[in-house]
């Protein structure tokens, strides 16, 4: 009972820590779009309304994954005994969803700006806006990453790649109000599509791997789950392996052959060596089933073939 009481907390902790790097990186992301907004209105820019918009579906995916956040975090009850944090990875693939559509209005922006061409106007402030707001892009991106790695946070990984295509998005605008104002101004709608390039790349990737996890796709090579199990002592053979799961829960079974003169407290002491081992050498393990099955002796399975 000890033992589960310190892996809820420990839980509860986790959820808590991503909840308050969303809400940290939503004012932030928030703050950098009203920024590219405003001025891109002001200086009539394609390519950086498009990435203004960018960054507000950074924060618009902030409060969805803190939605996602409070459901998966919601403890394991009778209809739900492996939990509820598969949400988390759910609600990734709505973010991604949500970046498709960004991406849409952004290609149809650019396309207007093609067949209505303005010349924007660019200035000493026009750049600063975009180095100021790259700069805030970039921290955000680093701090979210690094937590998300930590936190082993589907939501937070998804969204610091979305945050890594808006530092692509605005160095493109950088390069493009170079462009303008060397008199290339067709460099401002070409821009924009590139900038729905980058957005649909990122929704592409979160969809990916949140359509892997909820298929049940292998969360670890069987060859390094057979690696580590045969180096046990008393495992002659290892087969019908099987993982799956997220990052920070990962669920694995798997077959042990052991000589058939083995006794029932042996095998059950095997099984839970192989079970602690593979959580000792893979992290985010949380269920391991063994079944422990005889080796067949020579005789014995050539009169079964017969």
């Amino acid at each position: 009972m000890l033992n589960k009481s310190k892996e809820k907390l420990s839980s509860e902790e986790r959820y808590l820590k991503i909840r308050r790097v969303l809400i940290s990186v939503l004012f932030l992301n928030w703050g950098v779009a009203s920024a590219k907004l405003f001025y891109g209105w002001l200086s009539r820019s394609a390519s950086m309304t498009a990435d203004g918009f960018h960054s507000f579906s950074d924060g618009t995916s902030n409060i969805i994954g803190l939605i996602g956040i409070w459901i998966a975090s919601r403890p394991l009850d009778e209809t739900h005994p492996y939990g509820h944090k598969k949400y988390e990875t759910l609600t990734s693939i709505g973010i991604s969803i949500f970046l498709f559509l960004v991406c849409f209005n952004v290609v149809r922006e650019g396309i207007l700006r093609f067949l209505h061409p303005i010349v924007p106007e660019v200035n000493a402030i026009s750049f600063l806006v975009m180095g100021a707001t790259l700069a805030v892009n970039l921290v955000v991106m680093i701090y979210e990453k690094r937590r998300g790695i930590a936190l082993k946070s589907d939501i937070l990984i998804s969204d610091a790649m979305h945050t890594r295509a808006d530092i692509l998005t605005s160095s493109c605008v950088v390069v493009t109000l170079i462009g303008i104002k060397f008199g290339i101004p067709i460099l401002d709608p070409i821009a924009s599509l590139v900038i729905a390039g980058f957005i649909g790349c990122a929704a592409a990737n979160i969809l990916r791997e949140g359509s892997r996890i909820l298929s049940d796709g292998v969360a670890i090579p069987n060859r390094e789950i057979e690696s580590v199990v045969l180096s046990i002592r008393g495992v002659q053979e290892c087969h019908q392996i099987r993982s799956r799961g997220r990052g920070d829960d990962i669920h694995i079974d798997l077959h042990v052959l052991v000589d058939p003169e083995m006794d029932v407290h042996r095998a059950h002491h095997l099984s839970y060596a192989i079970e602690n081992k593979i959580k000792r050498d893979f992290r985010g393990v949380t269920d391991v089933v063994v079944h422990i099955e005889p080796v067949e002796k020579r005789g014995e399975k050539n009169k079964r073939q017969i």
